[in-house]
């Protein structure tokens, strides 16, 4: 039986791995084999896929320079975060702010040391990493290091963008972002993006069996359910839409079907 190829910081290279995954997708480099396989095969079944994840990523970009800029935070936590790419959360809000200061959230040790090689080479301020899981906000708000970045006494924006649909309904989607909503002060944002239960049946389960297998459980939601994580805060135009309908920097006259739909909203949680 063939050995499982591991990099020399010990992370598994042989099993698919949902952040890269996306990061292929997106057309990044820090993937291997086995996550390529199941990325092609996701998108032999909807080769929109692509497109649909780099929309994705482009409506995080309008949104934190919107929020770094004409709304003024200065303050991010961006639980899920992935893998660095281009156009990372803290070089956006830095160029609209330098004093925005950034904590990346990953649950995944492969992200977390792609993150902080990342910073350690840019010799990056006002960023820090912390390895923590979504399913488990209050290790995330009571943790030391965050508390001591971050100041919960001024607004922050929290960005949970493509994440919430690989929490089960079991596993109370719903009451974790309450419980991270409730610790945030008035003028804090809420950021989600979100699969939308609206693919063909085929397409669906190709894509839930490619992240099965990389440990990922895919959940898409109506965009009802989707516009519940925002109880308690107030929607900015334009409410939930298709992510490329988010304030797009040009005009979009009629979006064609993306056969993978991910919707987004921006809120604000007023006093």
């Amino acid at each position: 039986m063939r050995e499982r190829e591991s990099t020399p910081g010990g992370i598994d290279t042989w099993t698919p791995n949902g952040a890269r995954i996306y990061d292929y997708i997106l057309g990044g480099r820090d993937n291997y084999p086995a996550d390529r396989a199941a990325a092609d095969k996701m998108l032999q079944s909807n080769p929109a896929a692509r497109n649909t994840a780099l929309a994705n990523r482009a409506f995080l970009g309008r949104v934190v320079t919107h929020l770094a800029g004409e709304a003024g935070i200065t303050q991010f936590l961006d639980i899920g975060s992935g893998l660095p790419t281009q156009r990372n959360v803290h070089e956006v809000a830095q160029a609209a702010n330098p004093d925005a200061r950034v904590v990346y959230v990953d649950l995944d040790p492969t992200v977390i040391r792609h993150s902080q090689a990342l910073l350690e080479r840019g010799g990056t301020g006002n960023v820090m990493t912390f390895q923590g899981d979504v399913r488990k906000p209050g290790r995330i708000l009571e943790a030391p290091r965050v508390n001591a970045f971050l100041d919960f006494k001024r607004p922050i924006a929290v960005l949970m963008v493509a994440v919430l649909h690989f929490v089960s309904d079991e596993e109370d989607a719903h009451g974790i972002v309450r419980r991270l909503g409730d610790r945030l002060p008035p003028g804090s944002h809420l950021v989600v993006s979100h699969t939308a239960d609206e693919s063909p049946p085929e397409v669906k389960a190709v894509a839930q069996q490619g992240f099965r297998m990389a440990g990922a459980m895919l959940t898409p939601r109506t965009r009802a359910e989707i516009t519940r994580f925002f109880d308690g805060f107030e929607l900015l135009e334009p409410g939930l839409v298709d992510v490329r309908a988010w304030r797009p920097e040009q005009p979009v006259d009629e979006l064609a079907p993306a056969g993978w739909t991910i919707v987004g909203g921006v809120a604000r949680r007023d006093p």
